[in-house]
């Protein structure tokens, strides 16, 4: 990223306020970790991920990278839940979700942003994130009443910034706004790790700017972001670490500067004149 996009975006970090009381109570208190060990996964009689081990903390921005066909995506997916792992396991918090379906892990504090839009195109801003928080339950598993569900939703739309857009069909939003919906719908489940899946394909340089923006409100909050993209200046742009996958094993991680400076990352994916 340029000078002055950077500028940019760290001015743009103060135009998403503080977390309100409502929305960070039980959302940013604890630390926690979501780690994948050894994971293995064989399509055909060909080992496409071998012995990959990846490691998220709290309030932690970490990437998953490597050339097409390295193993990313599949490596990404079986953390997700979409894709089941061979070997290995997976655990959030030190518990183990490697046979678990995506939607137990989500109960546990596991959030998947995929690439394509996830929210209901025909329903209002509000309607897409009531429709979340009226599924959520309160510490004793009733159903959130109707006072509480409405607290959190004008919570997520004044934290998001997006209350003036409240009435606005989804399918109106630009990419900006749409994304930020998608996170608050995320939020509304409360969160511990959120992954994203290539957030940054196919944006302009003003998306670029608005996702790494959300990207640093989620870890304001103290929460675990793990990105696989293939827009490698953007993702490592806002990473605190990454992991660089190559054959199906994880070739090296570290903080970006010295992913960048790797000479084995310089010459299997990032070229000897890759710059930041």
């Amino acid at each position: 990223m340029s000078a002055d996009a950077k500028a940019t975006a760290n001015a743009t970090d103060a135009d998403l306020p503080g977390a309100s009381a409502a929305v960070a109570s039980g959302l940013a208190s604890q630390a926690g970790r979501l780690r994948a060990v050894g994971l293995r996964k064989t399509y055909n009689g060909r080992t496409v991920v071998q012995d990959v081990s990846i490691a998220v903390d709290s309030g932690e921005v970490v990437g998953l990278l490597g050339p097409n066909g390295a193993g990313k995506t599949t490596s990404f997916y079986m953390i997700v839940g979409l894709v089941p792992a061979d070997a290995g396991r997976i655990e959030i918090d030190g518990v183990p979700v490697t046979a678990m379906p995506i939607h137990k892990r989500a109960r546990l504090g596991l959030s998947y942003l995929p690439q394509d839009a996830s929210v209901f195109r025909r329903l209002t801003v509000e309607q897409n994130i009531r429709a979340v928080l009226e599924l959520q339950v309160d510490a004793n598993g009733k159903a959130l009443s109707a006072a509480k569900t409405e607290e959190l939703l004008e919570s997520l739309l004044e934290e998001l910034q997006i209350g003036h857009i409240r009435r606005n069909m989804a399918i109106s939003l630009s990419g900006g706004e749409r994304r930020r919906v998608e996170i608050a719908r995320a939020l509304a489940t409360q969160p511990r790790f959120i992954l994203l899946d290539e957030p940054f394909a196919g944006v302009d340089p003003i998306a670029v700017i608005e996702i790494q923006r959300i990207v640093r409100f989620l870890k304001s909050r103290n929460i675990g972001v793990l990105i696989t993209d293939h827009n490698v200046r953007e993702t490592l742009g806002i990473c605190d670490r990454a992991y660089i996958i190559s054959e199906g094993k994880v070739l090296t991680d570290g903080h970006p500067d010295e992913i960048v400076g790797d000479p084995a990352v310089r010459r299997v994916y990032l070229g000897e004149h890759f710059r930041m």
